[in-house]
């Protein structure tokens, strides 16, 4: 970005290419841990790394800034890098919700192998909105015209995670939608880096 930031890229299995659970799951996980190995050899310090993701990398973002609530055994539980902030760029952060209203045309629920109803415990432990208050930061971004992942998923995260006491904030953007984040020329993506440069050092 030429403003100071060193990025570290996760690339993980999706579903159709060896993805779905757990190891997109276990993907993300291993590969943000990864970074604790690279930043002692490049000398990086790990006390200010920020998880950033669009879409469903928005709700993989949102489950690492989470994942040390993870209970024993589960996929992702004890995380040796957390970040310290999160930035979910249209994420799908209540999994549940998403599941029952065919966000994605039934990306969670093949995601996830199967539905909240039939195995609520697995997502208990994947969606974001399940395991507030994190203790992180989080700025849920989303464009108002998204139509593939509704603002309304975005809007409650927040509040929820408000109530739960989190440091959590909604911004949507006018005029813009689901693919927009990915633009850097965009409105979307400038109040992504607005919030990035406003992070405490």
């Amino acid at each position: 970005m030429g403003t100071g930031w060193a990025v570290w890229n996760l690339e993980y299995r999706p579903v159709g290419d060896g993805g779905g659970w757990p190891r997109t799951f276990e993907d993300a996980a291993s590969g943000t841990d990864a970074l604790a190995d690279v930043a002692r050899e490049a000398g990086l310090p790990l006390h200010r790394v920020v998880a950033i993701g669009h879409s469903a990398g928005g709700t993989l973002a949102a489950w690492l800034g989470a994942r040390h609530l993870l209970p024993a055994g589960a996929p992702g539980a004890d995380p040796r890098v957390r970040p310290t902030a999160v930035c979910a760029q249209a994420g799908v952060l209540d999994m549940v919700t998403a599941a029952r209203e065919d966000v994605g045309r039934g990306a969670v629920t093949d995601l996830l192998g199967s539905g909240p109803d039939e195995d609520p415990e697995r997502y208990a432990v994947t969606s974001p909105a399940a395991l507030v208050p994190s203790g992180v930061p989080v700025l849920a971004l989303t464009g108002a015209e998204d139509d593939v992942v509704p603002p309304r998923q975005s809007a409650a995260f927040v509040a929820a995670a408000v109530r739960a006491g989190d440091d959590a904030r909604l911004e949507v953007v006018p005029g813009e939608g689901h693919m927009e984040h990915l633009d850097p020329t965009a409105a979307c993506w400038g109040a992504a880096r607005r919030w990035l440069e406003a992070l405490p050092g």
